[in-house]
């Protein structure tokens, strides 16, 4: 299950809304170890694209630094569909490198009838998606 703060679910789904039409994207950093979502970090979608995401190398590369200087992991690795459901295409799954995070998914389409977003986790490890409950609460 993943638990996240009101805060930190309210800022992936601004960061979608904002990006649209294109996929936006981006991670939420923790101390490594714990599996809590703490650091927001928004990242630029290098692709521009309403199909794609891709994380700049540059900024990649000086993410992955900071999570070594602060003792932090990738937590959550999000990205937004503007036109699906948000569950994992088989290009998310191939990028999908993080066997410990928690793949998070907004699509900014209205796919389900259900209003004009979903927000839904899942664990992607060697291929295989498993979706997830997600818990918001207030603080931890």
């Amino acid at each position: 299950m993943l638990t996240l703060t009101q805060t930190l679910y309210d800022r992936i789904v601004e960061h979608a809304r904002k990006d649209h039409p294109d996929e936006a994207c981006g991670v939420v950093a923790g101390p490594a170890g714990t599996d809590r979502p703490e650091r927001f970090v928004p990242m630029l979608n290098a692709a521009r694209s309403p199909t794609f995401y891709e994380f700049d190398s540059k900024d990649l590369l000086k993410l992955y630094r900071e999570l070594d200087d602060r003792d932090e992991e990738p937590v959550i690795v999000y990205h937004s569909h503007t036109a699906t459901e948000a569950y994992p295409s088989r290009t998310d799954v191939t990028y999908a490198n993080e066997p410990g995070a928690h793949y998070v998914l907004v699509s900014t389409a209205d796919t389900d009838g259900l209003g004009e977003f979903q927000f839904r986790s899942y664990r992607i490890v060697e291929g295989v998606i498993t979706e997830e409950e997600v818990q918001v609460v207030a603080g931890y």
